[in-house]
């Protein structure tokens, strides 16, 4: 079966995402991080969960150093990482199919996405840190799991993080119809978007 070609980049949306949620916030400038001190400590002004500049690293995605100075650190539970990473290597084909004709390699509107990223005590299964964005494919046993899945969603919600859901068979039927309905939820404010939502395509 021949593989469809990756769907082409859009321009990003007119509207800035930093400035969604009622009031604009002025964006500043962020300079890049000082050198390292004597015994290899860096000296940074970003504040820690408690208020105090020690023990962040500039971008929560593990970009380059400057990027992400404007996104809250969202707290993970560290034993996740491991097996966020096996998962990453073994993704089922419905998020094979999104993350590499619509997420990967910043095809989706030039947005970073991350594949398996631990949020708390949860993997998610695609996030955007830019947006605060989480994409999750349900499988065909997602009936099972209703309850657990609010659980999350309300969690990821009280992170100030929005939830979008599609089902394998969204996905693996109609990925042109999942990108056009991730296209219109980045025009619209995540006040609009937020919550645990399933458009019919």
């Amino acid at each position: 079966m021949p593989m469809s070609k990756p769907l082409s980049r859009l321009p990003k949306p007119s509207r800035s995402p930093r400035s969604w949620g009622g009031e604009a916030r002025e964006e500043t400038k962020s300079t890049p991080p000082s050198p390292p001190l004597s015994g290899g400590e860096h000296e940074s002004s970003l504040p820690d969960k408690v208020g105090r500049g020690v023990g962040l690293s500039p971008s929560p995605d593990k970009g380059r150093a400057g990027e992400g100075l404007d996104t809250a650190f969202l707290p993970y539970n560290k034993n996740l990482t491991t097996l966020a990473r096996e998962n990453r290597k073994n993704p089922t084909p419905a998020e094979s199919k999104i993350w590499n004709e619509v997420l990967r390699l910043r095809q989706f509107a030039d947005y970073k996405f991350l594949r398996q990223k631990p949020l708390g005590s949860y993997i998610v299964d695609f996030y955007c840190s830019e947006l605060r964005l989480v994409i999750e494919i349900d499988g065909d046993s997602h009936a099972d799991t209703i309850e657990y899945d609010g659980e999350r969603t309300k969690f990821l919600q009280s992170l100030g993080v929005s939830v979008v859901r599609y089902t394998n068979a969204d996905v693996m039927r109609n990925i042109q119809g999942v990108h056009e309905d991730l296209c219109e939820r980045i025009e619209k404010p995540p006040s609009l978007v937020r919550g645990e939502e399933k458009l019919p395509l």
